[in-house]
């Protein structure tokens, strides 16, 4: 199945050989592109704020569909290959989470490589985490009520801080939402496959792990640093795994959903042939896109509203 002709034609549109030289010029970059975007969810009430993290304060964008008091909460991870992105970056999708899951969203901004690698985003993950189950009521939402969520590296950020939750005794969140997340295993189909994908292919694949492992091997750094190494994935919260067809990430994702159901966990999986790395990201601006988020949607809601 080709690629979707709308997507095909937003990507044409795009930057090419954008993931080179320094991660600043990204940056600018992207940043640029973001300030183009007009607002297509309205909220009730969107409010920057910071939070303890592992290593000072956080900033977090704080998303309200409602007025109501005890929601439910998503904590959101946003992507960007550990090195870009950011709140604005992921504004739209935070938006249309709150919106379509009925939830207070918090989206937060973790510490970026190069200047903090690898593990500095982890820790990050997770403390906003233990944050948010201690302190939800200050925020209006409902402490027993909090799933995790995240596209590529925010969904490895989600998957570890659940990994990091059971290590520590932390209580799991109700639901693990992971849109195309990367694990560590290395030399899969799709690596190769799509080595030329849009968005996402070998060689931006390197120079983000560059940047994130600060030049250091992946074997070196521990178990966290390749969640899709590790042998026992049980005991871990409900996971909603979606994969592209065009991503080299692909197999990753699909192999983590696989190892987590074997393990007990409850799994759903989708996988969009027509889709590529990152997709999420064009809900405001691709049909395709936001069609194929209605699933994940959908269990999020259910999740956060039994």
């Amino acid at each position: 199945m080709p690629i979707n002709p709308q997507l095909v034609e937003l990507l044409s549109v795009m930057p090419e050989n954008l993931f080179v030289g320094d991660a600043a010029t990204a940056r600018a970059t992207i940043d640029a592109g973001v300030g183009l975007m007009p607002v297509m969810t309205e909220l009730a009430r969107v409010e920057d704020r910071t939070i303890p993290g592992a290593a000072g304060e956080l900033p977090v964008r704080v998303y309200r569909p409602s007025e109501e008091s005890d929601l439910p909460v998503t904590v959101f991870f946003h992507g960007g290959g550990f090195v870009i992105g950011g709140l604005d970056s992921h504004d739209a999708l935070a938006r249309r989470i709150a919106r379509h899951a009925e939830c207070v969203v918090i989206s937060v901004d973790y510490r970026l490589a190069p200047e903090f690698p690898f593990p500095a985003a982890t820790e990050d993950a997770f403390a906003a985490y233990r944050w948010v189950r201690e302190h939800a009521a200050e925020l209006g939402g409902d402490p027993t009520r909090i799933a995790l969520a995240g596209d590529s590296a925010g969904a490895t950020l989600s998957a570890t801080a659940c990994l990091l939750a059971r290590e520590h005794g932390v209580p799991q969140p109700v639901l693990q939402m992971l849109w195309y997340p990367g694990t560590g295993v290395e030399g899969t189909p799709s690596q190769v496959e799509n080595a030329h994908a849009p968005l996402l292919g070998a060689d931006s694949l390197t120079w983000f792990l560059g940047h994130y492992f600060g030049g250091r091997e992946r074997a070196e750094l521990g178990p966290y640093a390749s969640i899709g190494t590790i042998e026992d994935l049980s005991g871990l919260a409900p996971a909603h795994v979606v994969v592209a067809g065009y991503d080299p990430l692909r197999d990753e994702g699909a192999d983590y959903a696989e190892r987590l159901r074997a393990a007990g966990n409850e799994v759903e999986f989708e996988l969009f042939d027509d889709m590529v790395h990152g997709f999420m990201s064009f809900v405001d601006l691709v049909p395709r896109c936001a069609e194929c988020a209605t699933g994940s949607f959908a269990s999020l809601h259910k999740a956060l509203h039994p």
